[in-house]
């Protein structure tokens, strides 16, 4: 079961990622694609099932945010990608803001998997 849920999260994760850059190259390149019902509907799908399965990984291994720091840190940086990618793909009000939270969404994206990886909220420490 674990292994199962386990993949499950890290095959919507790479769905996710794949789809924000792809929307982000969008917003630089041809900002009308993402109009397009598709584009918005299925961002909604993928990230609602990455969630569920990270709530079912969360209860299957007995970790929690706020009792397990890499978790704690995982959330943290994921409210501020959901923050900063918000910005990039509609609230920015110039190119220059949308840019840069992108490219700052995009790191924080790299911070997630990082302390996925290594289970540490410091894995530049390691």
């Amino acid at each position: 079961m674990y292994l199962a849920l386990k993949h499950t999260h890290i095959t919507f994760a790479v769905l996710s990622i794949l789809f924000f850059a792809m929307r982000g190259f969008w917003m630089l390149t041809t900002p009308e694609r993402l109009q397009q019902r598709w584009v918005r509907i299925a961002p909604h799908i993928i990230d609602t099932l990455l969630l569920a399965s990270a709530i079912a990984l969360t209860f299957t291994i007995n970790q929690y945010p706020f009792s397990e720091g890499w978790l704690t840190a995982k959330l943290i940086a994921l409210i501020a990608y959901i923050v900063l990618g918000t910005i990039a793909l509609k609230r920015g009000k110039s190119k220059a803001i949308r840019t840069l939270a992108l490219i700052m969404a995009l790191l924080c994206v790299g911070y997630i998997v990082w302390v996925a990886l290594s289970h540490n909220p410091l894995p530049w420490l390691l």
